[in-house]
């Protein structure tokens, strides 16, 4: 399965529509659920290093190595390469766009958790631009980034939304630290974590605060016609989008409104909604910028090697609870927020003197 920004149940909802002036996005949005979206997983190369004992070795900060092609509105990759990591801006905004969000999020990872590119060893950013035709959606094929340009009546182009751009190259974080199983609550999870990672690139190059950000996922993207704000919303799940045609935006934000499905691989991205609202809980309570306390918990529990691709809510939760333990240690604000975030969405116990389970 490759994961898409776009959930299918809204390309699903538009699809379906036979309302006047929505004929060329339904026809969009039946095409985009038809196209092919081909898996090509990457596995990380490692480059070592040999020093001779006692040498001194220049440090240096890394640099992202971008690469955008076009894919000339076909529904083939990679495309023409139009741009790379030492080439002046091209004038097409999509292409620029994708080149200067990847830059953002490798500028985010770096910073923030001194993470060199997706694997963590300075692997080469890929991305698609100009996808199929009135393509409505971007998604990472375990290769490249991949975009479409939206068929005008509900969805703009995809690349002028860094959250979008970096929720997409999560999921190639995620892949590359073990993965989460693209089904059910672990797939819920790994859309969750996307989303966590989308809106702290865009709240990292604005420089928000807790307080000031918008958390929201896919803001802009949405054309004026549309009565929406964004596809997903971290600090009110269930608000981005209420629209006459569209519909209302289904995420629960509490366990007790857990949408049983099949559809959706299991309802990935409605469930996401649960996580996705105890992270930003967790970073209301420690306030700040999200993404030194309540995002490093959540990268370094990604990163432990101890979560199993197919962890449940509950089992994410007690290993974030253990990672901000072992990062600020147990009796600390970053524990109590962390719990008290999991506890509010109704995935663990209110007990205080509950403790973390073994995995």
């Amino acid at each position: 399965m490759v994961p898409g920004i776009v959930p299918p149940y809204l390309l699903a909802r538009i699809a379906a529509v036979q309302e006047e002036g929505w004929a060329k996005a339904a026809q969009a949005a039946r095409a985009t659920l038809a196209a092919p979206r081909e898996y090509r997983p990457v596995r990380s190369r490692l480059r070592l290093s040999i020093e001779e004992p006692g040498t001194l070795v220049a440090e240096a900060t890394p640099a992202p190595d971008r690469e955008i092609s076009d894919a000339q509105q076909r529904e083939s990759l990679p495309g023409v390469r139009v741009r790379g990591e030492d080439d002046p801006a091209t004038g097409d905004a999509s292409v620029d766009e994708a080149f200067d969000g990847l830059g953002a999020t490798f500028d985010f990872f770096w910073d923030a958790y001194r993470r060199d590119s997706i694997s963590g060893t300075g692997s080469a950013l890929l991305a698609t631009v100009h996808y199929g035709r009135d393509y409505d959606n971007a998604f990472w094929n375990g290769e490249r980034m991949v975009f479409g340009d939206g068929d005008g009546e509900v969805f703009t182009g995809f690349t002028a939304s860094l959250s979008v751009i970096a929720h997409e190259l999560a999921h190639g974080v995620i892949e590359d630290e073990g993965g989460l199983l693209y089904r059910g609550q672990s797939g819920a999870l790994n859309e969750s974590v996307a989303d966590v990672f989308g809106a702290l690139a865009e709240q990292h190059r604005q420089g928000q605060t807790v307080e000031t950000a918008g958390w929201l996922i896919g803001e802009g993207i949405f054309t004026p016609a549309v009565q929406g704000h964004a596809l997903r919303s971290l600090a009110a799940p269930g608000t981005a989008y209420d629209d006459d045609v569209l519909g209302k935006d289904p995420q629960p934000a509490h366990m007790r409104d857990f949408v049983v499905t099949r559809d959706d691989n299991g309802g990935v991205h409605i469930n996401s909604g649960i996580p996705n609202h105890a992270f930003y809980l967790a970073a209301a309570a420690l306030g700040g910028h999200a993404w030194e306390r309540a995002g490093l918990i959540w990268y370094r529990t990604l990163t432990s090697g101890t979560v199993p691709a197919t962890a449940d809510f509950t089992t994410f939760a007690r290993a974030t609870i253990s990672a901000a333990g072992a990062e600020y240690g147990e009796d600390s604000e970053e524990v109590d927020a962390v719990r008290a975030g999991w506890t509010s969405v109704g995935v663990i116990s209110d007990d205080p003197n509950e403790q973390p389970t073994g995995l």
